[in-house]
């Protein structure tokens, strides 16, 4: 199977201007995080101005996480023949409007289908700006490209998310939807102006994309991220309510934790990014390791802020396993790259609504809300051990997976 070279310049934007491409790209990203993660820690806000209680308003979460695992790959395969570039663009506008109407949802069952909605285009999004962003280097350093666009997740957990909550303790929590529509409205904009046309390969086709789903080693990479990576979903969707209710800390306090998380999902990020570039596997049972740790210690570290926020910042660093998985992907899945790429968030988005699910079963049968953490626990454990089964089928079949050309 032919090496994946870099494209010429001429498939790039004009002058192939790399930068302003991936800046384009990671504001979507920066919209994306900003949604999915303050939507979390706004719990406790929209929930009684919907009329609904905390664990119910948590199927709100799992709703949004529904659409990105139905939409990442139906809009995957049917957009083959689209050019990226008008895929993503499409996709952000999609995007803006799912959450110009969560802003303006007035019951309950309203926002369950308008947070469907904006979930929708969240996979293919991330997906094809994946692929985007590695077609841009060369394939040693696709991993650090692809952590360029999720950075733009990562960096929103930093600002984004404490802003959104910062102005929906401050004005209303539909103002924080509004926000992120108004972001998504930016980056339509600015991947129009300046990524690559990327028009679709020859022989592209929604047959060829569905090709991925025979390949074993996709479908294992897939559940290594949507087990694996429930614990991190498992604790952060309830940190707010842990941080009022257990550690009796201020709302004022809320911003700044989610903050630490952030600043630790941004350094993982980058530390997995170039260690996926150097060994992939290794890089992904390491990070699935240091996540069960990290999250073992969160229910002892629940009495005070001092020695929560350590915590936060290490169970934020286990996030990386994201870009490692991306790339992981685009050597497993040969000529249907798109579907694949895709379908790691929705596997991510799985692991979104299986984490809070299994704590809220948790706290539901008065386990409390730090056995959050060791919920987290088992679920990283488990992406650990499918992680070796592939580990093992690797070794079995060592030929070279590399993406076509």
């Amino acid at each position: 199977m032919p090496r994946r070279t870099a494209p010429p310049a001429s498939a790039a934007a004009p002058e192939s201007h790399p930068t302003l491409v991936l800046l384009a790209l990671a504001m979507g990203g920066f919209a994306i995080g900003t949604t999915e993660f303050a939507a979390m820690s706004l719990l406790p806000d929209f929930a009684p101005d919907l009329r609904i209680d905390e664990p119910t308003a948590g199927h709100v979460i799992s709703a949004y996480a529904l659409g990105v695992v139905v939409g990442a790959p139906v809009i995957a395969v049917l957009a083959a023949r689209i050019a990226r570039r008008t895929l993503l663009v499409c996709l952000m506008v999609l995007f803006a409007l799912g959450n110009g109407l969560s802003a303006l949802a007035p019951n309950y069952g309203t926002m369950l289908i308008v947070r469907f909605l904006a979930g929708l285009p969240h996979g293919a999004y991330f997906g094809v700006a994946a692929l985007v962003a590695a077609s841009l280097v060369p394939r040693e350093r696709r991993s650090q490209a692809v952590s360029r666009v999720i950075a733009g997740l990562t960096v929103a957990t930093v600002v984004g998310v404490p802003l959104a909550n910062a102005i929906g303790q401050l004005a209303g929590w539909r103002w924080s939807f509004g926000l992120v529509a108004l972001l998504a409205l930016l980056t339509a904009i600015l991947v129009r102006l300046f990524a690559p046309l990327g028009a679709p390969a020859p022989g592209a086709s929604a047959l060829r994309e569905l090709g991925a789903l025979r390949r074993g080693q996709v479908w294992l990479t897939l559940a290594t991220g949507a087990i694996g990576f429930g614990g991190l979903f498992s604790v952060y969707t309830y940190l707010a309510s842990t941080m009022l209710t257990v550690t009796h800390a201020s709302p004022a306090a809320i911003p700044g934790m989610l903050a630490v998380f952030g600043l630790g999902l941004t350094a993982g990020n980058l530390a997995c990014a170039w260690a996926a570039d150097r060994a992939l596997m290794p890089a992904a049972g390491l990070t699935l390791v240091w996540s069960a740790a990290a999250l073992a210690l969160y229910p002892f570290a629940v009495g005070s802020l001092w020695t929560l926020a350590p915590v936060v910042f290490l169970i934020g660093c286990g996030g990386g396993l994201a870009t490692i998985l991306q790339t992981r992907l685009m050597d497993v899945a040969e000529d249907a790259q798109t579907l694949a790429a895709a379908l790691n968030h929705s596997a991510f988005n799985l692991a979104n609504a299986l984490g809070p699910w299994l704590a809220g079963l948790a706290i539901a049968h008065g386990l409390g809300l730090p056995a959050t953490g060791f919920v987290g626990v088992a679920l990283a454990l488990g992406g650990l051990a499918i992680w070796a089964v592939s580990l093992v089928a690797d070794r079995a079949d060592p030929r070279p997976c590399e993406q076509p050309g």
